[in-house]
């Protein structure tokens, strides 16, 4: 009887201790996962994805009809201006260059000394035929001959005279420098022109983007053969989401990184914003400089760019789901104080998808809850069962980006070590 006394005093004793180390428990309050504010540096990025970009293009076509004999480029090929491109059938200006080559050649050979000798004759018939006219003169005096006669000579005369004043005016014409000469050369010069024509090329230096003729093709002009992308500036466009232009500044850095080049980042620097915004997709065109250019760099390469938009060298930052709700620069989370949870409002500074500077509202080393939608009513005791602090990495959120409307300003990650610092 004794014995089952003892053992029921024991398991009333064992039962009392669990009811009253449960109420102990329930009296602290459920456990809570908090943030530990602490101070860091901080910078803000916009981050996008956008494409590479020329500041000019130059499309190469011909500007007389032919066959193309033979293509001397391919896509991607450095080109310097007046480099040969193509080149066309011209076989027919061919030969009428080769023959007023030759007409030319016969003027200054043949044609020239001939009226030269031409000029010389008519001068002679001329002199003859003004000494007729004097003895003719003479017996018309003493009537030796009649009216008639006299005048035959007279007309021989004036005739020698106009066939000199025609040989005269030949022999000019056909003279070095002459009408002739500069007519045939001015036809050479043109059909030389047209000749050349049938081989295009590069009217700037570049790189040949696309071409579009192979041999045996027929082209004529106003077609488009070659797009060149001139040597010089190159750019990122970047159409970012319209939320984000008040972030935005003429100058600002940002570095980019080609999707086909991962692991060779390179700096770039805002050098235009769009006036105006893209109505259908709600974003505004942002271009920026590179300088210098990586060699790896290729026209409309997909890039990631991630401009640095503002800095803090030391401020207080939490992540987003530690909020409960905000409306502009106003925000609530739940503080824990003295083992209770309490709403507090918070400025918020700095602001991104995943973390936001706080101004005012809570100090460093204050603990709130990490999951801001729990039920957990406020002026609820709580038990903290962990604290944790987070690593904002600026690196991770330019890799990560796949989309041109994925903005991202911080990437806060939670840690459960007490790195505080920021990349």
């Amino acid at each position: 009887m004794r014995t089952i006394s003892y053992k029921l005093m024991i398991v009333l004793l064992l039962l009392v201790l669990v009811v009253g180390f449960a109420v102990f428990r329930w009296s602290q309050g459920p456990r809570v996962s908090t943030y530990s504010v602490s101070s860091m540096p901080l910078v803000q990025t916009v981050v996008a994805t956008g494409r590479v970009i020329t500041t000019s293009r130059t499309q190469i076509g011909s500007e007389v009809t032919g066959v193309v004999l033979e293509r001397l480029v391919e896509e991607g090929d450095k080109v310097a201006k007046g480099d040969l491109l193509l080149v066309l059938s011209s076989e027919d200006v061919a030969a009428q260059v080769r023959q007023a080559q030759a007409e030319l050649s016969e003027l200054t050979s043949s044609t020239r000394p001939q009226a030269a000798v031409d000029l010389a004759n008519a001068e002679v018939a001329l002199a003859q035929a003004r000494r007729d006219v004097e003895r003719r003169r003479e017996l018309a005096a003493i009537d030796a001959i009649s009216d008639e006669e006299m005048e035959q000579a007279l007309q021989a005369e004036a005739q020698a005279r106009n066939n000199v004043e025609n040989a005269r005016l030949r022999a000019t014409a056909l003279s070095s420098g002459g009408v002739e000469e500069e007519l045939l050369r001015e036809r050479i010069a043109a059909l030389q022109a047209q000749l050349n024509k049938a081989q295009v090329r590069s009217e700037v230096s570049g790189t040949v983007l696309t071409r579009d003729v192979e041999p045996g093709d027929l082209v004529q002009p106003g077609r488009t053969l070659f797009t060149i992308a001139q040597a010089g500036s190159t750019e990122i466009q970047v159409p970012l989401d319209e939320r984000n232009l008040s972030k935005l500044a003429l100058q600002q850095a940002a570095v980019v990184i080609a999707d086909a080049y991962p692991n060779r980042p390179f700096a770039a620097r805002i050098n235009f914003i769009a006036p105006s915004i893209n109505a259908q997709n709600g974003t505004v065109e942002v271009r920026l400089a590179v300088d210098p250019v990586p060699e790896f760099l290729r026209q409309d390469m997909t890039v990631s760019v991630n401009v640095e938009t503002d800095s803090r060298e030391q401020a207080l930052v939490i992540p987003n789901d530690a909020f409960i709700e905000g409306q502009d620069d106003q925000a609530q989370v739940m503080l824990v104080r003295d083992g209770r949870v309490q709403r507090q409002i918070v400025t918020l500074g700095l602001r991104g998808l995943t973390a936001s500077e706080v101004v005012s509202g809570l100090n460093a080393g204050d603990q709130v809850l990490t999951d801001a939608t729990s039920d957990i009513e406020d002026g609820t005791k709580v038990r903290v069962e962990t604290q944790r602090t987070f690593l904002i990495d600026n690196v991770n959120n330019v890799n990560n980006v796949n989309n041109i409307n994925n903005i991202n300003e911080i990437n806060a990650n939670p840690q459960s070590s007490n790195q505080t610092t920021m990349n």
